[in-house]
């Protein structure tokens, strides 16, 4: 009778005997490990699923035979090739005193926690694009004047040593004026229309190959039946070009950079829920971004590189959050990964 309950609830429920071995799984937890009940029955539990902790399981078993139930959040488990992560709440069953069985509930949170990292990077770029913004447009105004009056100046000025400081003065100014541009942003609307995403990332392949150094090597793994997206092609490819010339710069002299295309089918970002999305990997073989800057490479001014401006992934993942994605990234020495995620439902989705 028992069984026919656990069948109709939403959290896989395992039941594994004293040795923890598998007796019989509901198909919540069919679903979760992606495979039968009748291929899974009698598997031992370490062999189940590996984890990040290869005790765990023991430490499980020690455990429960002291009657002691077992909560582990966040617990990340290795299934055909793919990391999920579970809440696993561990329950004993006594008989007559002693251990019998052992009933697990694992609870998939994978979503909640991909939400909520996505809710604090989106909520951490408007704040950082808003602050960014009123500083841009208070400089921008005493500038104009102070350019204003230089070229007054140089109006009124004969002798050509004197003329040379205005100018210099005119120059720095227009310079200034031209980094307070790119840090306000795209201000453009963007013009959408059907394309090829391959060939959006054709064209920045070939951009950056033109000027890289040769020794550095571009390869491309494209999925080629991805739909055509509705988008604004010079804004991605202005986004995807950004990221691939960082990609670039930190492998300096030699190594590797691959461009990926998958489809993602029920992807969530920023709270609404698209059946299909593309992912676009960029991956670099670069020395890695040091740990301290990871949560700020969004930011406008924030660089690793001693000649950089820092505005390159700013502006990039602006462009990608004008048509509803995001932009992610993993680092660590010898493999630095991009990730562009683009809504194919042209902007509707379903929350």
């Amino acid at each position: 009778m028992y069984k026919k309950i656990l069948d109709h609830l939403n959290e896989a429920i395992l039941l594994f005997d004293k040795d923890l071995l598998l007796t019989y799984i509901n198909p919540a937890g069919e679903i979760l490990l992606a495979d039968s009940a009748k291929h899974l029955l009698g598997s031992p539990a370490h062999k189940l699923f590996k984890t990040s902790h290869p005790l765990v399981f023991d430490d499980l078993l020690q455990r429960l035979h002291l009657h002691e139930p077992l909560v582990d959040r966040e617990l990340i488990l290795e299934r055909l090739n793919q990391s999920i992560t579970v809440n696993l709440s561990a329950t004993p069953l006594q008989e007559n005193g002693e251990l019998s069985e052992i009933l697990i509930e694992l609870q998939q949170v994978d979503r909640h926690l991909r939400i909520t990292k996505e809710e604090q990077l989106l909520a951490q770029q408007n704040t950082s694009r808003m602050l960014v913004r009123g500083l841009a447009h208070e400089i921008k105004n005493p500038l104009g004047g102070l350019r204003g009056a230089a070229q007054l100046l140089d109006l009124e000025l004969h002798d050509p040593e004197l003329k040379e400081y205005t100018q210099i003065i005119i120059a720095e100014s227009d310079r200034l004026q031209d980094l307070m541009d790119k840090m306000l942003g795209p201000n453009k609307p963007a013009h959408k229309s059907l394309l090829n995403i391959h060939e959006v990332l054709e064209r920045v392949r070939q951009l950056v190959a033109a000027q890289a150094n040769k020794t550095i090597v571009l390869r491309t793994d494209y999925d080629p039946s991805i739909p055509e997206l509705y988008a604004d092609k010079n804004q991605l490819i202005q986004a995807l070009l950004n990221i691939v010339r960082n990609a670039v710069q930190a492998i300096q002299n030699e190594g590797e950079i691959i461009i990926k295309t998958r489809i993602r089918r029920h992807m969530t970002i920023g709270r609404k829920r698209y059946k299909l999305t593309i992912k676009i990997d960029i991956t670099d073989s670069g020395p890695g971004i040091k740990p301290e800057l990871m949560g700020q490479i969004f930011y406008p001014m924030i660089t690793g590189r001693a000649e950089g401006t820092g505005l390159g992934l700013s502006i990039a993942q602006s462009l990608i959050n004008q048509h509803n994605g995001l932009i992610e990234c993993e680092s660590e020495p010898g493999h630095t990964v991009f990730s562009i995620y683009l809504p194919l439902e042209n902007g509707h989705a379903t929350a």
